[in-house]
């Protein structure tokens, strides 16, 4: 069972997609908050598998729920579910710790998918919106630590990389290439440490801007 965490300061729009997540096998809503300080207070205790985090609320954003959260080490695997198809706004929250977005009006299954991926380890950084959102990177570039030229991935870590970029789980790319879980985590952690990136969906958009998928 997918432990779900909602964090939305609209109260329909909580019922709502609660209503939609009981109609799903395997996933169970467990707590709610009505902005992002409650879910800063509210999400270390309740522990979520997933966290469904609106970004535009009163009293503290999705924003700097995600910030605080992450600067304690106590983010668990996020998804951006927003109103606004606001750029800027998507690129903050995965450099916050965001696994990726979707927009209120995505489907059911869409978004059963959605908190399914992220709880394997998975990311939603997909190629499609990736490339929309490349035009942010610069203001990105400063915070990657990694060296000016990093160390050249193997065949095996670019095709795990692409895989990573299409938002495939650590046993999916496992199930895909015939291998072990734990060989491709060791795959993810040497692409990691090459890139200087501290988690797959940074270790995307890395990839995209130094063009290696």
């Amino acid at each position: 069972m997918i432990r779900v965490c909602l964090v939305d300061d609209q109260t329909l729009v909580r019922q709502g997609v609660k209503s939609l997540l009981e109609l799903a096998d395997g996933i169970e809503v467990v707590a709610e908050a009505g902005d992002g300080r409650q879910a800063v207070e509210l999400i270390p205790q309740i522990k979520p598998d997933v966290v469904l985090m609106d970004m535009r609320m009163p009293v503290m954003s999705g924003l700097e729920a995600l910030q605080a959260l992450t600067a304690k080490g106590l983010l668990p695997p996020t998804i951006i579910l927003t109103t606004f198809d606001d750029d800027q706004l998507v690129l903050a929250g995965i450099r916050a710790g965001a696994r990726g977005y979707l927009l209120k009006d995505v489907s059911l299954d869409q978004l059963v998918n959605a908190i399914q991926t992220v709880a394997d380890g998975g990311s939603l950084v997909q190629p499609a919106v990736t490339q929309r959102l490349l035009s942010g990177l610069e203001g990105l570039q400063n915070e990657f630590v990694s060296l000016d030229q990093p160390d050249p991935l193997t065949d095996r870590e670019t095709e795990i990389l692409r895989l990573m970029a299409g938002g495939f789980s650590n046993k999916e790319i496992a199930n895909s290439l015939g291998v072990a879980e734990g060989t491709v985590k060791n795959h993810v952690s040497n692409i990691l440490s090459k890139l200087g990136v501290r988690d797959r969906t940074r270790a995307v958009l890395k990839a995209f801007e130094l063009k290696l998928v």
